[in-house]
């Protein structure tokens, strides 16, 4: 049986082999070694989710800035709306038949009525604004809102046959719904002009 000696040729303690040499020369008890390494794990963990929670943050907010310099302007647009509605029916109160019968003057007014308009419609396109007019699509209530039904032989039933009031986007999102008119089935003769006329 052979003894256990340190560099010294000194037996060794017992127990000694729990422990682990620091770079300093002196031994660590294994126990400490173990607790420290964990709690690197631990905070290297933390560190990880810290920087990941950190990312999203930017993430979100970099997206919320971006929201508040779109849809900052929402209720300024909502008023402008009308403003731009009351240009569009000034110059279709005006019909084609008082255009060419007008005076020099008044029809110099008309044009500068339609500049406006124009360079109010582009304006708001330049700030995010687009105005949509859905005249034959499928009605969606998301961008539409129903005023009436028109029995239409020429639109399929479900789709926008007449557009009321031209609606408006910010972005992605309805500024103002269009107010449109929708097709729906013309009614089918009744029954009874057919019974007339076999009697």
């Amino acid at each position: 049986m052979t003894d256990s000696r340190d560099n010294n040729g000194a037996p060794e303690a017992a127990g000694v082999d729990n422990q682990t040499q620091a770079p300093s020369g002196e031994m660590v008890p294994a126990e400490q070694v173990t607790a420290a390494l964990e709690a690197a794990a631990d905070f290297k963990d933390k560190l990880l989710r810290t920087l990941a929670e950190m990312e999203n943050l930017r993430k979100r907010t970099e997206r919320e800035v971006g929201d508040a310099r779109l849809y900052g302007i929402t209720s300024f647009a909502r008023d402008i709306l009308q403003i731009a509605d009351n240009m569009h029916l000034a110059r279709e109160a005006i019909g084609p038949e008082l255009r060419e019968s007008a005076d020099a003057n008044v029809k110099a007014l008309l044009e500068g009525v339609e500049l406006t308009e124009r360079e109010l419609l582009k304006v708001l396109e330049k700030n995010g604004v687009k105005k949509f007019s859905p005249l034959g699509e499928k009605f969606d209530p998301n961008f539409h809102q129903a005023m009436y039904e028109v029995a239409d032989g020429a639109s399929p039933p479900g789709t926008v046959a007449q557009v009321v009031q031209a609606g408006y986007k910010l972005g992605e999102r309805v500024l103002r719904p269009a107010l449109v008119a929708v097709a729906k089935a013309p009614a089918k003769a009744g029954l009874s002009a057919d019974d007339d006329s076999a009697a």
